[in-house]
């Protein structure tokens, strides 16, 4: 790899006179300055398409919505999604986005789509189109077998009065907005309003149908998100393993427990096997003297500890352990301890 260059004093690491601008800059620092300002400009006009799209989402373009939310909900199959060019690769997002999330959709090509894989679509399914202009081509067969076979078509473009437009049941009218392409021809903002659409349609079905974390859960098994949305079930301790003592017991019973289980703490149940306590290492030091071994543990424990439910999730254990600098939290159901996690196990599910 090649090193960088560096000075051997800060004075020769300045531009000569003679490779100033006329703005008093080295060349290499105007380009710095000129793409910066290009992408503060892309990210303004981008931002205004948006505040464009929430305005219309206020006006006519709201009812359009909730009726393609009712539609979408309401079939009995899948929400088939088309798009060419650039409103392809928007459209195959969206349908990775409904899919994970509760909405069963797939991306079917529209030019594929003439050769075969209209067979991929039924009646029992819903179409979302995507055309800014309303008129590309590709869609044409797609959208004749969506009217032979009685298929319901969800149209995005800015066109109402369009090919694609005239042809769907529900019409979702992007704004006019400037591209923020200098030349005006690049699908910029266009495509920046279409996943933002995409992804309110998403996360609006999500809502309607109660999808829960566990259900997110279910579509998102590994990775990173796989790790954050683990039960506390899925990493605690059970059974034989899970360190307990009754209440009233000797500090040196608990002590062998501790020892044994190798936790660093030991809960205590009374005589309903409720937990009504825990000691700790930090119990011990506090408590440390002749006297120790002989007391009982009621007089060592500290009262009410915190505690999880099986179907926490495991990143909002982490949270409880770390915010409160402790290594262990019981896991209890109807005040009854049915296992313990540590801040180990959690560790090594790749939460952090």
């Amino acid at each position: 790899m090649a090193q960088p260059l560096r000075s051997s004093s800060p004075v020769s690491a300045l531009p000569a006179p003679s490779d100033l601008d006329e703005f008093g800059t080295s060349g290499a620092l105007g380009a710095r300055v000129d793409a910066v300002t290009s992408a503060v400009r892309t990210l303004e006009i981008e931002a205004a398409g948006l505040d464009e799209l929430a305005r219309a989402m206020k006006g006519d373009l709201g009812a359009g919505f909730a009726a393609a939310v009712d539609l979408i909900a309401g079939a009995r199959g899948r929400t088939i999604v088309s798009g060419m060019g650039k409103s392809g690769h928007v459209g195959r997002k969206i349908a990775a986005t409904f899919a994970s999330t509760g909405t069963p959709a797939f991306f079917v090509h529209p030019a594929e789509a003439s050769h075969g894989d209209l067979g991929m679509i039924t009646s029992d399914d819903v179409i979302l189109a995507l055309s800014w202009s309303g008129e590309t081509a590709e869609l044409r067969d797609l959208l004749h077998y969506a009217r032979r076979f009685r298929v319901p078509v969800i149209a995005v473009t800015s066109t109402p009065k369009s090919a694609l437009g005239r042809a769907a049941d529900v019409v979702l009218i992007l704004p006019k907005a400037s591209e923020a392409c200098p030349h005006g021809l690049a699908p910029t903002t266009s495509t920046t309003m279409q996943v933002a659409l995409g992804d309110a349609l998403a996360v609006a079905l999500l809502e309607s149908r109660k999808f829960t974390p566990g259900d997110f859960k279910r579509f998102h098994p590994g990775g990173k998100l796989g790790a954050v949305l683990t039960f506390v079930r899925d990493a605690m301790h059970v059974g034989e393993a899970v360190p307990l003592i009754a209440r009233g017991a000797k500090m040196s019973e608990a002590l062998i427990v501790m020892s044994a289980k190798s936790f660093g703490c030991v809960g205590v149940v009374d005589e309903a096997g409720c937990l009504v306590g825990i000691v700790t290492d930090g119990d011990l030091r506090r408590h440390m003297g002749p006297d120790l071994t002989g007391m009982a543990v009621d007089a060592v424990m500290t009262p009410s500890p915190r505690v999880v439910a099986p179907d926490d999730l495991a990143a909002g254990a982490l949270s409880e352990l770390e915010s409160r600098s402790i290594t262990a939290l019981f896991v209890v159901e109807d005040r009854k301890p049915v296992g313990l996690v540590h801040i180990h196990d959690l560790l090594k599910l790749g939460l952090a």
